[in-house]
């Protein structure tokens, strides 16, 4: 099976919506895509298409992780998608891997996920509160996550992750 991830166009919205609300048995993920784009707070979208079928979705966002000294950017990873159909067949991680190397490339040096503690380890990424790093909601340490991408990025930041205000309205 050849799949391919590019950037997210215009007329892929609606299948992204579909694809995650799919994904998750819900509408709240794709609502929150929704919500990120309508607010301009998208700066990674990609797709994974496979016969010309958008079959999964990866969003990246921008986050703060504010202490009382400073604020450092970094970037949110999520909400990461893949049609219950084509899931287990490595989709997910093509689209995590394109998106941590876009990251990368446009010299963003942190970047965070609230997941799967079982998956998100593979990429690179360990428990934000080894860097002093926690979120500004409750969620088990286990599950919120951060990898540097450029060497010492992290070890400059700690403090709570504040996410696009965006995530707040769904």
């Amino acid at each position: 099976m050849t799949v391919s991830v590019r950037p997210e166009r215009p007329e892929d919205q609606l299948d992204i919506h579909d694809v995650n609300r799919e994904a998750f048995g819900q509408d709240e993920e794709a609502e929150l895509v929704d919500a990120v784009r309508q607010a301009g707070g998208a700066l990674f979208s990609l797709v994974a298409v496979y016969d010309g079928q958008v079959v999964g979705h990866i969003l990246f966002s921008p986050v703060n992780i504010e202490s009382h000294e400073a604020m450092y950017p970094a970037v949110s990873l999520g909400p990461l998608a893949v049609l219950p159909e084509f899931q287990g067949q490595g989709i997910g991680s093509l689209l995590v891997k394109a998106g941590l190397a876009a990251c990368r490339e446009a010299g963003h040096g942190i970047v965070i996920v609230l997941g799967h503690p079982d998956y998100y380890p593979r990429f690179g990424f360990r428990p934000a509160s080894l860097f002093g790093i926690r979120w500004e909601h409750d969620a088990p340490d286990e599950a919120f996550m951060v990898v540097e991408l450029h060497q010492g990025a992290v070890a400059a930041a700690s403090g709570v992750a504040r996410y696009h205000p965006a995530f707040e309205g769904v």
